[in-house]
C-alpha cells in the first residue's frame, strides 16, 4: 500500500466518500489509488472553482463533508473564491492540495509556491502531510476538523503519496475513533443569554429576531415562528443563509435585504435585536457619507447563539427553549400551499419568478445566484411545495453552478434547479461539463440580461452614477452577445432559449419530464438600465 491509498483509505473510514478534483503531476498517485478504493466517487471538474464549490453544496445538503482534490499553490488559488463562500457557510470539507515531493522543493520549481498562505486565509485547519506512515492520521484528523464546521487543508507532497507502507500500520486508524484536533468547539447557549432574550423580547420595546445557521431549517424556524407569535417581534433570516428550508408547510420567514435601505426599513426602529445563529447586521461594502452598522441607533443587541457555533443543531435548540419559555404550549404557523397563476407575454424578472414559483417541483433544490434578476424569486415561491435553497453566503461570485453540481452529487432523488445570472455564470461555466458527464438532474436557468446589472446599481449606490459611456462599457455584456444555448449545447447539455412566459414555463416542464441535466436561456431585460 502507498499513502495515497492510505490517505483514501482513512478518509472513506471518516465518510468522506465523494472527491471534487482538479488533479496534475504531483496528485497522480492520489488518482491512481481511485482504481484500488473504488468506494472513493471521483467527479472531475474542468476548473478548480467549481471543484471548491460542488465540495461546498455538496456538503451543506449531505449534512457530512466532501473531499476536493486541487493542484499545488496555483491550483488553490483558482478555487479559493469558493472556498471562501464556504468558510462562511460554515461548511465542512477535506481540501487535499497536492505539493512538490519534498526533496524536490529545493530546486524552487515553476510551480513552486507558499501553499500554507494561500490556505491559511480560508482553513480552520491546516496540515502539510510528511510521511506515508503518517498520512492516514493525518487524513483522520483532517475529517474531525472538517466535522466540527470548518475548512480542513491537508497539503499532500507527492512523494508522501508514492511511498510504500506496510497496511498493518493504517489499520488502527480505520477503525479508532476520530483524533481530537484543535478547532473551535460548537459551544451551547448560555443560560444567561437566554435569559437576557426572552426579557429583550417581553420588554414591550420593538424587537427583532434575527436568525441563522441551522436555525434556518424548519425545526429552528418553527420555534423563531412561534416565538414572533407570542411577543410580536419582527422575525429575519440573515441575507444570505447557508441552507434554508421554505415553502408550504414550513415556518415563513423574510431574508434581511441586502440592499442597505431596504435591510434599514425591515429592521424599523427596534429597541432590541437578538441574534440566534446570525451576525449583527452589516452593511456589505462601505458607501459615502453612510454608515455601515445596520443595527438602529440606541438598540441593544443581544447574542445568544454566536454564528460560529450555529451548526449541529444548537442555534434550533436555543430558540426552542426560548419558545418554551415564551410561547409555551402553542404551534408553528407554516405557509400554506399557494402558486402564482402561470403569467403571459414578455418575459421579464417579475414573470420569470411567478413561472418559476407556478411550477417548482415538490423537494427542490434551488442554488440560488441569480442576483437582481432573482428579487422577485422569493414572494412567487413562498407558497410553492416544500424546498430548500442554497445562497451565495460569502458573496464570491461564481457559485452557483458548482453548488447545483454538488447538491446534486448528495442528492440524486431530488430535483436541483439552479437559477444563475449571465456574467456570474461565466466564471465557472465549464461545471456545465459535469453536470452532463456525470448526468446529474439539475435544470439551469440563466438569466441573460446582458449587464453587470448588479454593479450599475451598485454604481449609483456609491454616488458615481455620473459615471460616463467608458465607465459603464466595463458592466455592460452585450458586445459580443453571449450564446449560452450554444455553449451548453458544446458541453453536452441540451438547451433552448426563452423570451416569453410561455415559452420559459414549457422548458422548464420538457426539462423536468427529461432525465440529465438541461439549461433554459432566459432573456430578460436588466432592472437597472
Amino acid at each position: 500500500m502507498n499513502g495515497a491509498q492510505a490517505l483514501l483509505r482513512a478518509l472513506l473510514a471518516g465518510g468522506v466518500d465523494v472527491c471534487f478534483a482538479n488533479p496534475g503531476t504531483s496528485e497522480m498517485h492520489f488518482v491512481a489509488a481511485l482504481d484500488d478504493v473504488p468506494r472513493m466517487r471521483g467527479v472531475l471538474a474542468l476548473f478548480e472553482g467549481v471543484a471548491t464549490g460542488a465540495a461546498d453544496g455538496y456538503a451543506r445538503m449531505a449534512g457530512r463533508p466532501a473531499a476536493t482534490l486541487l493542484h499545488l499553490g496555483p491550483g488553490l488559488g483558482n478555487g479559493l473564491a469558493n472556498l471562501h463562500n464556504a468558510r462562511r457557510a460554515g461548511t465542512p470539507l477535506v481540501n487535499v492540495v497536492g505539493d512538490h515531493a519534498t526533496d524536490h522543493v529545493k530546486y524552487d520549481a515553476p510551480l513552486q509556491s507558499d501553499i500554507a498562505a494561500v490556505a491559511g486565509s480560508v482553513s480552520g485547519w491546516l496540515r502539510h502531510s510528511t510521511s506515508a506512515r503518517d498520512v492516514a492520521a493525518d487524513a483522520a484528523a483532517a475529517v474531525a476538523a472538517a466535522r466540527a464546521g470548518t475548512i480542513a487543508t491537508l497539503v499532500l507532497p507527492a512523494d508522501v503519496s508514492w511511498d510504500e507502507i506496510d497496511g498493518d500500520e493504517v489499520e488502527g486508524v480505520e477503525h479508532s475513533d476520530p483524533p481530537v484536533v484543535e478547532v473551535r468547539q460548537t459551544r451551547p447557549a448560555d443560560p444567561s443569554a437566554v435569559e437576557a432574550a426572552a426579557a429583550a423580547l417581553t420588554s414591550g420595546e420593538p424587537c427583532v429576531l434575527l436568525v441563522g445557521g441551522d436555525a434556518t431549517r424548519a425545526a429552528g424556524l418553527a420555534a423563531a415562528n412561534r416565538i414572533a407569535a407570542a411577543t410580536g417581534a419582527k422575525l429575519l433570516a440573515e441575507t444570505f443563509p447557508a441552507r434554508l428550508e421554505r415553502g408550504a408547510g414550513v415556518a415563513p420567514v423574510d431574508r434581511l435585504g441586502y440592499l442597505a435601505a431596504a435591510a434599514v426599513h425591515q429592521l424599523g426602529a427596534a429597541r432590541h435585536v437578538v441574534l440566534v445563529g446570525a451576525r449583527s447586521p452589516v452593511t456589505f461594502f462601505a458607501y459615502p457619507g453612510k454608515p455601515g452598522d445596520l443595527v438602529p441607533d440606541g438598540a441593544a443587541v443581544h447574542e445568544v447563539v454566536a454564528k460560529e457555533d450555529a451548526r449541529d443543531g444548537v442555534a434550533t435548540a436555543a430558540l426552542e427553549e426560548l419558545a418554551e419559555l415564551l410561547a409555551p404550549g402553542t404551534t408553528a404557523t407554516p405557509a400554506a400551499l399557494a402558486r402564482p397563476a402561470l403569467p403571459s407575454g414578455p418575459l421579464t424578472a417579475e414573470t420569470a419568478a411567478a413561472v418559476i414559483g407556478a411550477l417548482l417541483p415538490e423537494g427542490a433544490i434551488v442554488v440560488d445566484e441569480s442576483v437582481t434578476s432573482g428579487l422577485g424569486l422569493p414572494g412567487a415561491t413562498a407558497g410553492a411545495p416544500q424546498h430548500d435553497v442554497l445562497t451565495l453566503t460569502g458573496g464570491a461570485i461564481g457559485y452557483g453552478l458548482p453548488a447545483a453540481t454538488g447538491a446534486a452529487v448528495a442528492c440524486p432523488d431530488r430535483p436541483v434547479w439552479c437559477l444563475q445570472a449571465d456574467g456570474s455564470a461565466m466564471y465557472t461555466i465549464s461545471a456545465l461539463w459535469t453536470h452532463a458527464r456525470e448526468g446529474l438532474d439539475i435544470t439551469t436557468v440563466i438569466y441573460n440580461n446582458s449587464a453587470y446589472a448588479i454593479l450599475r446599481m451598485e454604481l449609483q449606490q456609491v454616488g458615481a452614477a455620473s459615471a460616463r459611456e467608458r465607465a459603464r462599457a466595463l458592466f455592460d455584456l452585450g458586445g459580443p452577445q453571449l450564446d449560452f444555448v450554444a455553449i451548453a449545447k458544446g458541453m453536452g447539455v441540451p438547451a433552448v432559449r426563452a423570451d416569453t412566459a410561455e415559452g420559459f414555463a414549457e422548458a422548464l416542464r420538457r426539462a423536468a419530464a427529461e432525465p440529465g441535466p438541461h439549461l433554459v436561456e432566459a432573456m430578460v431585460p436588466p432592472l437597472v438600465p
